[in-house]
């Protein structure tokens, strides 16, 4: 019973803090709020180097963005790197390219996300490598590099007229960032390191809002634990973005073995945390169109239940990133060069 007077009690205060957050960022209005219908497109640059062209529903070739956009996307979520190599799938997304994309996001009317990865390359649940020029570096001075490679980044884009809306501190961190300082074997110094980012951010640009980020976002315990562990060290954040990938699921089961589980773990956390929430990062398998598109459908609807409009918004993972190019199976591209039916569901209102 005191489970749930503690968690009516909470609900109720997310209410309160929603109408709150309404006149901050909302201007009173609900009707001002708007729904993210993103995109991940940090491949594009290198596809189009490639000679990849991009296909409108009609066949006829177009810039990539004015497909998303007419797709209803409207909002671009972009990786950056340290210092990363020149490989097509596994390099670039340097600060200058962030940079010029970010400024391509902006002159197509896009809203802008930033993904820290803190790496020379992929950072994920399965490696968080620290960027090679930080190694060796001792702990102050690797917090130095966290906040100066932040600052420098936020502030090219500053000087380049482009204001992220979201920016996020690491890359799927289930197990931290920054290997092993900020691993979660040591969360008072994962929570430094967060930090470090954070009000290098907020130095740079104060209304950006800040992500921490983990994958598999139907896991209330995974979730739970380590955002519990983030209050306790005093981690500072706004947003809590979560991965949902149903084909990476044990078994690659279907999505709607899952999804009820992803709503109540968004609604979960908007109350436990008193913070916004958004699906950062999607995605379907492309040779099941009809699936993906329904999965998407699903996970938007899902996201809008929770109260207040805490619920942010949802991103798709490389949607133009076409498996013939990127060897990649969950894109919303087709061998044609056109997107799928997939792509669809963000046109839905």
């Amino acid at each position: 019973m005191r489970k749930h007077i503690a968690f009516w009690g909470a609900a109720l205060v997310l209410v309160a803090a929603s109408f709150q957050s309404c006149s901050v960022f909302h201007k009173g209005s609900k009707s001002n709020y708007q729904f993210a219908k993103g995109a991940d497109i940090g491949w594009l640059q290198q596809m189009e180097a490639t000679g990849y062209k991009f296909r409108d529903n009609n066949g006829l070739e177009q810039d990539c963005f004015k497909i998303l956009k007419d797709h209803g996307i409207n909002t671009i979520r972009l990786r950056t790197w340290v210092n990363p190599n020149n490989s097509p799938t596994s390099g670039h997304n340097s600060k200058n390219e962030t940079v010029a994309m970010a400024i391509r996001a902006k002159k197509w009317g896009m809203r802008v996300m930033i993904d820290f990865h803190y790496s020379d390359s992929w950072a994920d649940p399965g490696k968080q490598k620290k960027p090679a020029a930080w190694e060796g570096h001792d702990f102050p001075t690797l917090l130095n590099d966290v906040y100066n490679y932040t600052y420098d980044v936020m502030n090219a884009l500053k000087k380049a007229g482009v204001t992220p809306e979201w920016v996020q501190i690491g890359n799927e961190t289930p197990g931290g960032m920054i290997y092993p300082e900020g691993s979660t074997a040591n969360w008072p110094q994962l929570a430094q390191l967060i930090n470090k980012g954070y009000d290098a951010i907020k130095a740079v640009s104060p209304h950006s809002k800040v992500i921490l980020h983990l994958d598999r976002g139907n896991d209330s315990k995974r979730f739970t634990t380590w955002f519990d562990n983030a209050r306790k060290n005093g981690a500072k954040y706004d947003v809590i973005g979560l991965s949902y990938y149903p084909w990476w699921l044990d078994g690659k089961p279907d999505y709607t073995k899952s999804i009820d589980d992803l709503g109540n773990n968004l609604i979960n956390l908007a109350v436990r945390y008193q913070k916004e929430v958004m699906v950062v990062e999607v995605g379907g398998e492309d040779t099941q169109p009809e699936n993906t598109y329904n999965m998407l459908v699903a996970v938007q609807a899902k996201v809008k239940t929770v109260p207040g409009n805490k619920g942010l918004g949802v991103v798709y993972w490389e949607p133009e990133g076409a498996r013939s190019w990127s060897k990649y199976p969950l894109s919303a591209w087709g061998d044609d060069g056109k997107p799928t039916k997939a792509l669809d569901a963000f046109m839905i209102k």
